[in-house]
């Protein structure tokens, strides 16, 4: 894949589904709507008050007990992995989930039936390149109680290996892999969830699986099954006698593979990464994979992906018309030279704005500063940076010319690098949130080459200057 060709995808119409959550046994809508490009995926609680958006990222994992469960001020989505695997193996990068229960509907325990219903409503194109994350080092995360590791290296692909060992007769070591997404509808999406005797009998004793029948898990026989156990499993499925078969699972169910359960716990990784919240391309190996070590490492991962791209300088093209010229600029800006230090507006959007600079020997500055070694003042590049963040803030109001902006805080200033003449500095600002009573809070660096030279918070008000 190829991140600077492959667009952003979302579903072509609205899609719903009913069932029952496996933990909950209510009864639920779902709902899959298109959305917008850079959304991601987002559940939204339509039976609460208000109808609460939870974003499907990695900050909102609450529990992990019995499936990946999110929570954002007090409003949970409960199991959401087996949802989100569906949206990761068909490539739809948008998508928002509306369920009027807590918990998606849990159909046969695996992604088969939430692939069909977004297959029916078709994949639309958006114009936005996906934002691909290539992993360049191995990263790792290892749960030293249980022994449970996630791993991934660089590969052309989103590839993912299973390797899981249950330790118990009925169910040994298994192995399950895929070496594209593509792979995924194929070989994993009907991969069903799985439970043990043992498990199967506490969830029962604390009236933790309402939603569950021989349907939806697999459920494999680790114990001696007691005529007191089959009488509860009878009430609890609705089934007039139960047996177990001679590959050691309940009946009334058939394995779709010899590997199911590895197949399964595949299917639950790619769900669970799914909410770093970006594409991957990479090979993750998981060994003795569960919703907590996956979890964890989709909190490293999202980490270490924030960190990256902080580091990262803007894709400009620098042959393309700017978005303001030096004459647009002064039109907006006080400031003339020498101390008007943009030179262009490259991209400019309601909250981010791309500037650049021309570093050159001439610059009035290298005078004074170190002339034997020219090296352009730190404070100076500060001052460019909050130039462009400038013409951001007064790209807010209508009539910018009679308005000034003026610095009232300067946090967490960095310089990396020396600044030279021949230099070109690229400068990148993103409002952190949105301009109220003309305060405005900016996130700004400055790139040299590609390398981050400088960055810093700033904070600046709007002010006006004239009365019309």
């Amino acid at each position: 894949m190829n991140n600077l060709k492959t667009k952003q995808r979302t579903i072509a119409k609205e899609v719903t589904l009913n069932g029952v959550g496996l933990h909950t046994g209510q009864k639920v809508t779902m709902t899959f709507k298109p959305a917008p490009e850079n959304h991601g995926y987002a559940f939204k609680r339509v039976d609460v008050e208000g109808a609460p958006v939870i974003e499907a990222k990695v900050c909102y994992v609450t529990n992990t007990q019995r499936g990946t469960n999110l929570e954002k001020h007090g409003v949970s989505i409960n199991t959401s992995e087996h949802v989100l695997a569906a949206l990761v193996g068909l490539q739809i990068d948008n998508c928002l989930i509306e369920l009027d229960a807590s918990e998606p509907p849990i159909m046969d325990g695996s992604s088969k039936y939430f692939i069909e219903i977004l297959e029916t409503a078709g994949i639309q194109e958006q114009e936005a390149i996906v934002n691909e994350f290539i992993i360049k080092e191995i990263i790792s995360f290892k749960d030293e109680k249980t022994g449970s590791e996630l791993m991934i290296m660089p590969s052309d692909t989103y590839e993912v290996t299973t390797m899981v060992d249950f330790g118990t007769n009925v169910l040994g070591t298994q192995n399950a892999s895929i070496s594209n997404i593509s792979e995924f509808k194929k070989e994993i999406s009907n991969a069903r969830t799985f439970s043990f005797l043992h498990e199967i009998e506490m969830l029962l004793d604390h009236g933790l699986i309402k939603g569950g029948d021989l349907n939806n898990a697999i459920v494999y026989v680790d114990k001696e099954l007691s005529p007191e156990t089959m009488e509860k499993l009878k009430i609890a499925f609705g089934k007039d006698t139960i047996s177990i078969k001679p590959n050691g699972i309940l009946d009334n169910l058939t394995l779709h593979h010899p590997n199911e359960a590895a197949r399964h716990k595949l299917l639950d990784v790619i769900g669970d990464l799914a909410l770093i919240g970006t594409r991957i391309r990479g090979k993750v190996i998981a060994n003795k994979p569960g919703h907590f070590v996956n979890t964890q490492f989709a909190k490293k991962m999202a980490q270490y992906i924030k960190i990256e791209k902080r580091k990262k300088a803007p894709q400009v093209d620098l042959t393309k018309k700017p978005a303001k010229n030096i004459n647009e600029i002064m039109d907006m800006l006080p400031h003339r030279p020498p101390f008007l230090l943009v030179d262009k507006i490259l991209e400019l959007t309601d909250s981010h704005v791309v500037g650049l600079k021309n570093v050159t020997m001439n610059e009035p500055f290298f005078v004074g500063h170190f002339p034997g070694a020219p090296v352009m003042p730190g404070v100076l590049i500060v001052e460019a940076m909050a130039q462009a963040g400038g013409i951001l803030a007064l790209s807010m109001v209508p009539d910018p010319e009679n308005y000034l902006t003026y610095f009232l805080k300067i946090n967490n200033v960095k310089f990396k690098k020396q600044v030279s003449p021949g230099d070109t500095l690229i400068f990148d600002l993103v409002l952190d949130e949105p301009i109220r009573r003309g305060i405005v809070l900016m996130s700004g660096k400055t790139y040299v080459n590609g390398e981050l030279v400088t960055e810093a918070e700033l904070m600046a008000k709007i002010v006006k200057t004239k009365n019309l």
